[in-house]
Protein backbone atom coordinates (compact mmCIF):
# COMPACT_ATOMS: atom_id res chain seq x y z
CA UNK A 1 0.00 0.00 0.00
CA UNK A 2 1.46 3.47 -1.19
CA UNK A 3 2.33 6.12 1.95
CA UNK A 4 -0.55 8.37 1.30
CA UNK A 5 -2.96 5.20 1.67
CA UNK A 6 -1.44 4.17 4.93
CA UNK A 7 -1.57 7.84 6.39
CA UNK A 8 -5.46 8.00 5.23
CA UNK A 9 -6.04 4.61 6.65
CA UNK A 10 -4.08 5.40 10.03
CA UNK A 11 -5.57 8.71 10.05
CA UNK A 12 -9.02 7.53 10.10
CA UNK A 13 -8.47 5.00 12.80
CA UNK A 14 -6.64 6.93 15.53
CA UNK A 15 -9.40 9.61 14.51
CA UNK A 16 -11.92 6.91 15.90
CA UNK A 17 -9.88 6.73 18.73
CA UNK A 18 -9.60 10.01 19.76
CA UNK A 19 -13.33 10.21 19.57
CA UNK A 20 -13.73 7.57 22.07
CA UNK A 21 -11.50 9.25 24.43
CA UNK A 22 -12.32 11.76 27.11
CA UNK A 23 -10.03 14.80 26.93
CA UNK A 24 -10.00 14.68 31.33
CA UNK A 25 -8.60 17.37 33.56
CA UNK A 26 -6.06 14.88 34.80
CA UNK A 27 -4.38 13.91 31.23
CA UNK A 28 -4.58 17.49 30.32
CA UNK A 29 -3.11 18.66 32.99
CA UNK A 30 -0.15 16.16 33.29
CA UNK A 31 0.45 17.07 29.47
CA UNK A 32 0.78 20.79 29.88
CA UNK A 33 3.58 20.64 33.12
CA UNK A 34 5.47 18.70 30.68
CA UNK A 35 4.89 20.82 27.46
CA UNK A 36 5.84 24.09 29.26
CA UNK A 37 8.70 22.47 31.21
CA UNK A 38 9.66 21.46 27.68
CA UNK A 39 9.57 24.79 26.24
CA UNK A 40 10.80 26.65 28.80
CA UNK A 41 12.71 29.67 28.17
CA UNK A 42 11.67 29.90 25.03
CA UNK A 43 10.44 33.81 24.39
CA UNK A 44 8.36 32.84 21.25
CA UNK A 45 6.29 29.86 21.25
CA UNK A 46 3.82 29.16 18.12
CA UNK A 47 1.08 26.63 19.28
CA UNK A 48 -2.28 25.96 17.68
CA UNK A 49 -5.78 25.86 19.41
CA UNK A 50 -7.07 22.02 19.38
CA UNK A 51 -10.41 20.85 18.51
CA UNK A 52 -12.31 18.71 20.21
CA UNK A 53 -10.74 15.75 20.32
CA UNK A 54 -6.94 16.76 20.00
CA UNK A 55 -4.84 16.94 23.18
CA UNK A 56 -5.93 20.04 24.98
CA UNK A 57 -3.64 23.18 24.15
CA UNK A 58 -5.87 26.20 25.99
CA UNK A 59 -4.44 25.65 29.27
CA UNK A 60 -0.80 25.31 27.79
CA UNK A 61 -1.56 28.61 25.17
CA UNK A 62 -2.70 30.62 28.04
CA UNK A 63 0.02 29.31 30.78
CA UNK A 64 2.30 30.53 28.06
CA UNK A 65 0.83 34.04 27.63
CA UNK A 66 0.32 34.32 31.27
CA UNK A 67 4.13 33.83 31.87
CA UNK A 68 5.05 36.56 29.41
CA UNK A 69 6.18 34.22 26.42
CA UNK A 70 4.85 35.70 22.93
CA UNK A 71 2.43 33.29 21.25
CA UNK A 72 1.45 33.00 17.70
CA UNK A 73 -1.72 30.74 16.76
CA UNK A 74 -2.28 29.84 13.03
CA UNK A 75 -4.30 31.92 10.61
CA UNK A 76 -5.94 29.28 9.33
CA UNK A 77 -6.53 29.98 5.50
CA UNK A 78 -4.64 28.15 2.18
CA UNK A 79 -0.99 29.69 2.80
CA UNK A 80 0.25 30.17 6.11
CA UNK A 81 -0.30 32.85 8.60
CA UNK A 82 0.04 33.70 11.85
CA UNK A 83 -1.19 36.09 14.51
CA UNK A 84 -0.50 36.80 18.24
CA UNK A 85 -2.35 35.60 21.06
CA UNK A 86 -4.06 38.00 23.41
CA UNK A 87 -6.26 36.07 25.68
CA UNK A 88 -9.39 33.93 25.03
CA UNK A 89 -11.78 35.93 24.98
CA UNK A 90 -9.80 37.36 21.38
CA UNK A 91 -10.40 34.33 19.76
CA UNK A 92 -13.37 33.59 16.62
CA UNK A 93 -13.84 30.36 15.03
CA UNK A 94 -11.99 29.84 11.73
CA UNK A 95 -12.06 27.26 9.20
CA UNK A 96 -13.41 24.22 10.65
CA UNK A 97 -14.54 26.02 13.81
CA UNK A 98 -10.88 25.85 14.48
CA UNK A 99 -9.84 29.02 17.18
CA UNK A 100 -7.59 31.51 15.93
CA UNK A 101 -7.25 35.32 16.76
CA UNK A 102 -8.92 37.93 16.01
CA UNK A 103 -5.38 40.45 15.79
CA UNK A 104 -4.06 41.36 12.18
CA UNK A 105 -2.43 38.47 10.50
CA UNK A 106 1.43 38.61 10.25
CA UNK A 107 1.93 36.17 7.28
CA UNK A 108 4.38 33.10 6.97
CA UNK A 109 7.20 35.00 7.76
CA UNK A 110 6.34 35.15 11.07
CA UNK A 111 6.48 31.76 12.45
CA UNK A 112 10.72 32.74 12.08
CA UNK A 113 10.28 34.60 15.66
CA UNK A 114 9.19 31.23 17.00
CA UNK A 115 12.02 29.77 19.47
CA UNK A 116 9.50 26.62 19.64
CA UNK A 117 6.56 25.29 17.75
CA UNK A 118 3.89 22.85 18.95
CA UNK A 119 2.44 21.23 16.08
CA UNK A 120 -0.71 19.46 15.71
CA UNK A 121 -0.95 15.69 14.97
CA UNK A 122 -2.11 12.21 15.40
CA UNK A 123 0.75 9.76 16.09
CA UNK A 124 4.55 10.18 15.82
CA UNK A 125 7.47 8.09 16.93
CA UNK A 126 10.33 7.70 19.08
CA UNK A 127 13.18 8.48 15.93
CA UNK A 128 10.41 12.26 15.56
CA UNK A 129 8.42 11.18 12.87
CA UNK A 130 5.01 12.60 12.49
CA UNK A 131 1.71 11.72 11.18
CA UNK A 132 -0.02 15.13 10.67
CA UNK A 133 -3.50 15.73 10.26
CA UNK A 134 -4.00 15.59 6.50
CA UNK A 135 -3.74 18.41 4.46
CA UNK A 136 0.30 19.94 4.61
CA UNK A 137 -0.24 23.44 6.46
CA UNK A 138 2.19 22.77 8.51
CA UNK A 139 4.50 21.17 6.39
CA UNK A 140 3.89 24.54 4.50
CA UNK A 141 4.38 26.37 6.99
CA UNK A 142 7.52 24.61 8.68
CA UNK A 143 9.41 26.21 5.49
CA UNK A 144 9.41 29.76 7.07
CA UNK A 145 10.54 28.48 10.20
CA UNK A 146 13.72 29.22 11.85
CA UNK A 147 16.58 25.90 11.46
CA UNK A 148 17.28 26.20 15.13
CA UNK A 149 13.39 26.41 16.33
CA UNK A 150 12.73 22.91 18.10
CA UNK A 151 9.63 21.33 17.09
CA UNK A 152 7.62 19.60 19.67
CA UNK A 153 4.16 17.34 19.35
CA UNK A 154 1.46 16.77 21.86
CA UNK A 155 -0.04 13.12 21.94
CA UNK A 156 -2.11 10.60 24.14
CA UNK A 157 0.73 8.13 25.12
CA UNK A 158 -0.88 5.60 23.20
CA UNK A 159 -0.48 7.36 19.86
CA UNK A 160 3.32 7.14 20.30
CA UNK A 161 4.18 4.17 17.59
CA UNK A 162 6.84 2.26 16.18
CA UNK A 163 6.26 3.28 13.28
CA UNK A 164 3.96 5.81 10.35
CA UNK A 165 4.08 6.06 7.34
CA UNK A 166 6.36 8.72 5.65
CA UNK A 167 6.13 10.60 2.63
CA UNK A 168 9.58 12.77 1.09
CA UNK A 169 7.58 16.23 2.47
CA UNK A 170 7.36 14.87 6.18
CA UNK A 171 9.65 16.61 8.08
CA UNK A 172 10.07 15.17 11.66
CA UNK A 173 10.06 16.81 15.32
CA UNK A 174 12.32 17.22 18.20
CA UNK A 175 10.27 16.31 21.31
CA UNK A 176 7.08 14.14 22.11
CA UNK A 177 5.04 15.46 25.15
CA UNK A 178 2.47 12.92 26.50
CA UNK A 179 0.44 12.80 29.65
CA UNK A 180 2.86 10.28 31.06
CA UNK A 181 6.43 11.49 29.81
CA UNK A 182 8.54 13.36 27.31
CA UNK A 183 10.62 11.97 24.68
CA UNK A 184 13.64 13.66 23.02
CA UNK A 185 13.83 12.31 19.41
CA UNK A 186 16.52 9.86 18.58
CA UNK A 187 17.05 10.59 15.14
CA UNK A 188 19.33 7.10 13.54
Amino acid sequence: MAAAAQKSALRAQLAANRRQRDNDPETTAARTARALVACSGAAVVAAYAAREFEPATSELIEALWRDGVLVLLPVLTTAPSWAWYTGAAALRPGPREILQPTGPALGADALARADWIWLPGLAGTTRGDRLGTGGGWYDRALRHARADAVTGLLLFDDEVLDEVPLEAWDLPVDVLVTERRRIDAIRE
